[in-house]
């Protein structure tokens, strides 16, 4: 049964009463169009119309956009809606994660190496600030993933690092702050991400801790998202053998599906063993370790059925609700279960006062949030407070031009990505301007053509350069399976094999596990981001304006004896 008095929803009377009278009023396809959470990928009138007045789904997610789009989108959507829809985004680093226009006050993983709660705290004001502005009430976030696999491709800087305690701490902060703020948080991705090395967009991943292991590290952390208030959280595309196996020991390897489709994880462990009470939403259902378990028409009621109330995004639209229908016709969503799911969407909104206001955007607020001077300020001093400094062999630093006035500077960065995920494109040689700027000289390397003397011979290097400098700009993100460096053709050009000769400096802007293709580097930064205001602080750390602050969230030494060389 549902408490929608108690905790997350806290609902008095009157919502209730506007919850029951809600259901009431709905049509079976109404509730099912309930289930359904979409993405806006465009601000045309006619389609988001049809979205929210004819197809009447419960829910958006917003990608990031510029504001007016952003505000346009959830103005025609909400103006337009029976019900009050739930606006989403990926607020997880700042109002960035939903308008081009936002702060962005850093990963998460350069919150945690802040070693600042405080921090955490912050995040949570700027996203539910800027969020709430335009018109935002749903953040999928916090990631309270832990990084227990450095080969990971999907969680790293995205997680708070890889301590149970930081991730816990930072995650609760997060919450508190953004709920506050009047937008729910939604703790991802349970059963929890970080152990495997493989991602749930290409492959059923999974989270292979025993009972005890799991309730000793995701069961405290996700026990503490619960006991602080969490609206909401997500499930994964990642099974969890050992509890389905402990609530049904019959079940053969074969059968074990992903926690999306598992009563057994859904249900059991998260909704009676933990005692979670709000709203899980499926992660997007457009995922490969979802798709690959059962044939799609069994897969979208089989999540609603599985306990998950809410179906994030579709393949097919008109193909998926249909599946949904069906499943509730044949029996699969039993009509207490389709109640159940719709009434946890219903108190959700009721929990946020969509009943009651008009949640358009507030205009004449979003120009004075949107980065605002003070989030700005703390954007500074998280960079500053959150850069470490993982290897210092050979106390090179501070460098400055006087010392180091002919730098070789290398550099290593992925095209940009999708999904919002990736790298900022064009970061290593804004650092390099900015090298310049201060006075040194800084020659771009650029392998030459054919095998000898692909590097420049070692006479060549040693001579013609004070300091050699890496910056890697290589991000994970969604449907990338590979986050190490590849070496630059032919022969591995740009390997650092002249740092025994020439002092060098390995800068990692974007994913701090790079010492595992470079472990021998005396010198080695990660800086857990590539914004200017990150690129600025790092300039100043470099040159001894500024102390290096950041404690490492992970083991940047990947487990290996020899990065720590």
């Amino acid at each position: 049964m549902i408490d929608l008095k108690n905790k997350p929803f806290y609902l008095k009377e009157e919502d209730i009463k506007w919850v029951n009278e809600t259901l009431a009023d709905l049509t079976i396809d109404e509730k099912i169009s309930q289930l359904f959470c979409l993405i806006a990928y465009s601000a045309e009138d006619n389609y988001l119309k049809w979205l929210a007045e004819d197809l009447k789904i419960g829910g958006i997610m917003c990608r990031v956009m510029p504001k007016d789009e952003v505000c346009k989108t959830v103005e025609v959507l909400q103006q337009n809606c029976k019900i009050p829809l739930l606006i989403a985004a990926n607020l997880e680093t700042g109002g960035a994660g939903v308008c081009l226009d936002g702060t962005k006050i850093g990963s998460e993983m350069g919150i945690a190496a802040t070693n600042d709660k405080n921090m955490a705290k912050a995040l949570g004001e700027v996203c539910g600030k800027e969020g709430s502005v335009l018109g935002v009430n749903w953040s999928f976030a916090p990631i309270v993933d832990i990084d227990l696999n450095f080969r990971n491709p999907i969680t790293n800087t995205r997680t708070f690092g890889n301590d149970k305690n930081m991730v816990r701490d930072f995650g609760v902060a997060y919450i508190e702050e953004i709920q506050k703020n009047g937008i729910a948080a939604c703790a991802k991705h349970f059963p929890g991400d970080g152990v495997d090395e493989r991602d749930q967009h290409l492959v059923t991943s999974i989270n292979s801790l025993s009972c005890e292991e799991w309730l000793s590290s995701f069961g405290e952390v996700y026990k503490a998202m619960i006991d602080c208030g969490v609206k909401t959280i997500m499930c994964g595309h990642i099974m969890l053998p050992s509890f389905v196996k402990k609530y049904n020991p019959n079940i053969l390897d074969e059968d074990i599906l992903p926690a999306t489709l598992s009563s057994e994880i859904v249900t059991k462990l998260l909704k009676e063993e933990l005692g979670f009470n709000g709203l899980v939403i499926t992660d997007s259902t457009t995922m490969a370790g979802l798709n690959m378990a059962l044939p799609r028409e069994k897969i979208v009621p089989l999540t609603i059925a599985a306990g998950c109330d809410m179906f994030l995004f579709t393949k097919n639209l008109e193909e998926d609700f249909m599946y949904m229908r069906k499943g509730y016709d044949e029996g699969i969503i039993t009509n207490d279960r389709l109640n159940e799911a719709v009434s946890k969407i219903l108190a959700l909104k009721a929990s946020l006062g969509l009943h009651k206001n008009n949640n358009l955007p507030k205009y004449a607020e979003i120009d004075q949030t949107l980065e605002a001077k003070r989030f700005l300020n703390l954007a500074k001093e998280v960079a500053d407070k959150s850069i470490t400094l993982v290897k210092n062999k050979e106390n090179i630093l501070p460098i400055s031009p006087n010392k180091y006035k002919r730098v070789l500077f290398y550099s290593l960065e992925s095209s940009g990505g999708n999904m919002g995920f990736s790298v900022a494109v064009g970061a290593n040689l804004r650092l390099m301007e900015k090298l310049q700027k201060t006075g040194f000289e800084v020659t771009l390397f650029k392998p030459k053509p054919g095998f000898e003397g692909t590097m420049g011979s070692a006479k060549e290097i040693k001579n013609n350069y004070d300091l050699i400098i890496y910056s890697a700009n290589l991000a994970t993100k969604s449907n990338q399976t590979v986050v190490r460096i590849e070496w630059c053709e032919p022969m591995g050009a740009n390997v650092p094999v002249y740092m025994t000769s020439v002092p060098t400096i390995f800068i990692s802007l974007e994913n701090p596990y790079h010492l595992l293709d470079a472990p021998r580097v005396k010198t080695y930064i990660n800086t857990y981001g590539s914004t200017d205001i990150i690129l600025d602080s790092l300039v100043d750390k470099l040159l001894g304006k500024s102390e290096f602050k950041g404690h490492s969230p992970v083991d940047a030494f990947c487990g290996k004896w020899d990065t720590r060389l």
